[in-house]
């Protein structure tokens, strides 16, 4: 599927069109007149690599020539009408169908083209997302379960319109179990807004997307990010959910207990089923003591394959580095420039280290030692909080650094993963396809687990450029399948590489996952057309 990318001025993505408490009137845009929404609250935007930044929204893209699709309401059903005045009479002004909500809830980062639903909800409860989804069941109208927007792959597009479900008001943590490290919360707590409540315990939840992402949604996509090499991915730390089903009924499944031999492992089915199985209402999660000791450090390298080959060795002698990251020349030049660093425009890696004081050193040593001899030049050391801070934002803003380095471009994001050990061969083939393509492209990666992203700086105007992009894209992912990787280590399928699924699983694996599609939402109405069509 070619790629898309959204572009829409930065006003128009605040808070107030993700959360129903903040919306002030209508209107349009004191700036553009470009949407219907009046709010005084500027919103950091989405990163296209999954991080938020403060950096420059995306404009609408003339090129695409397509403009928004504005369906009209009830435009498949004549039962849909009914069904919006049945839930306007539960929610009252909770249930929008404003023109501008819902078209920001049906597009995405890298999507464009508003494909927007019937209405969007705002429940406060899970009695109240029960209703909804028994009202769309009986009609047979899509849901669309909603945290900030964030994700990458369409997963929030509404292209059989339907009702999205906005779980902004659904943010608070239902129990905090210090003794036993878990806590519960809804799924519309954010994971920067969960560590700010357990600050005080000594206690925190490492799965950092970049994005300030819901825990619901993180929990859908099976998201992972900077700390995974150390911590896992969702996967790893989601325990037990609360899910609304299709029809509205309500299951739990899993245990606050840190194991079970219980029938099938349901929460780990719903874990990255990316809204099409049912709608998480609750999670609970794992989480962990604040460690004693943090130090942050940055090396640059003679070459890309030194800064790879140093990944590799460090995770194979089982060094617990808490992160591990690499920007290339490139990234890191449009770092320098965005986020006001002096940082050597060489390969690089970005490192943290968690434990006891001396752990810490001793790690640190390790890995530095490891460096030299693949022509790692020193470490430069980010011992103070605010110091990793700034390194880490300028981190997360690599995307938004990349954008800024060629203005008018769209940034187009990809990833793959693949074993450790194939993990050079892959990058370095990856950077000669780039060598001799037109398109800039930086590097970036949390490579202590296989993984890296591509950012495709293309020219939407020029059909060749966005060609191009698409063919750079197949050559990684197949390249990585070939490795025994996968065509995505965290954006998962969504709209955009349903193809490729179909590519690493098999046409048998994919039929079983559709069998199981229709047990558990017989009439598709649960995030239809996504990861399958």
């Amino acid at each position: 599927m070619p790629f898309d990318t959204l572009r829409m001025h930065s006003k128009c993505l605040c808070p107030c069109l993700y959360n129903a408490r903040k919306l002030e009137g209508v209107g349009g845009c004191r700036e553009t007149g470009a949407l219907e929404v009046i709010c005084n609250e500027p919103s950091p935007q989405p990163s296209p690599t999954g991080g938020r930044g403060s950096g420059p929204s995306p404009q609408p893209s003339p090129a695409s020539g397509r403009g928004s699709q504005r369906r009209p309401l009830n435009a498949q059903s004549p039962d849909r009408g009914s069904v919006l005045d049945t839930l306007k009479s539960l929610f009252g002004e909770r249930l929008s169908t404003s023109l501008a909500v819902r078209e920001h809830h049906g597009r995405d980062i890298t999507h464009p083209i508003a494909q927007a639903p019937d209405a969007v909800a705002f429940p406060e409860n899970t009695a109240e997302v029960v209703q909804v989804l028994k009202a769309c069941h009986a009609a047979r109208m899509p849901v669309i379960a909603f945290g900030v927007g964030t994700s990458l792959e369409g997963h929030i597009l509404a292209p059989r319109g339907g009702v999205c479900v906005d779980f902004s008001r659904m943010n608070q943590v239902i129990a905090v179990n210090e003794r036993d490290l878990d806590v519960t919360v809804q799924p519309g707590v954010t994971r920067e807004a969960l560590n700010e409540y357990l600050r005080d315990t000594g206690l925190f939840f490492p799965i950092d997307p970049g994005a300030n992402a819901t825990i619901g949604g993180m929990a859908a996509t099976r998201a992972s990010g900077t700390n995974a090499v150390r911590y896992g991915t969702m996967r790893e730390n989601v325990l037990a959910l609360e899910v609304v089903l299709a029809d509205g009924s309500v299951i739990r499944t899993g245990t606050r207990a840190r194991k079970s031999a219980a029938g099938y492992d349901l929460t780990r089915l719903f874990v990255g089923s990316e809204g099409t199985l049912g709608v998480i209402t609750a999670v609970t999660l794992r989480v962990y003591g604040l460690p004693e000791a943090m130090s942050a450090a940055v090396c640059s390298f003679d070459a890309l394959g030194g800064a790879v080959d140093t990944v590799i060795e460090t995770i194979q002698l089982g060094i617990p580095v808490a992160r591990i990251e690499l920007l290339d020349e490139l990234m890191i030049r449009a770092v320098n420039q965005y986020s006001k660093l002096s940082l050597k425009e060489a390969p690089t890696l970005f490192l943290e280290f968690h434990g006891t004081e001396a752990a810490v050193k001793e790690q640190a040593t390790m890995v530095a030692e490891i460096a030299r001899e693949h022509g790692g030049h020193g470490f430069e050391w980010a011992l103070k909080q605010e110091d990793r801070s700034r390194l880490w934002k300028a981190r997360h803003d690599a995307a938004w650094a990349a954008l800024a380095m060629r203005p008018g471009a769209t940034s187009l994001a990809t990833d793959v993963c693949v074993p450790i050990s194939r993990l050079a061969e892959c990058i370095l083939e990856t950077r000669r396809d780039l060598d001799t393509s037109r398109i800039p492209a930086p590097i970036v990666g949390h490579v202590g687990d296989g993984n890296f992203h591509l950012v495709l700086l293309v020219n939407r105007d020029d059909p060749t450029e966005v060609a191009e992009a698409d063919r750079l894209n197949e050559r990684l992912v197949r390249r990585a399948l070939a490795m025994g990787g996968t065509c995505t280590g965290e954006h998962g399928i969504g709209l955009g590489k349903q193809q490729f699924l179909i590519e690493e699983a098999g046409e048998s694996a994919v039929s079983l996952m559709r069998r199981i599609k229709s047990s558990f939402d017989p009439h598709s109405i649960l995030n239809p057309g996504k990861i399958f069509a």
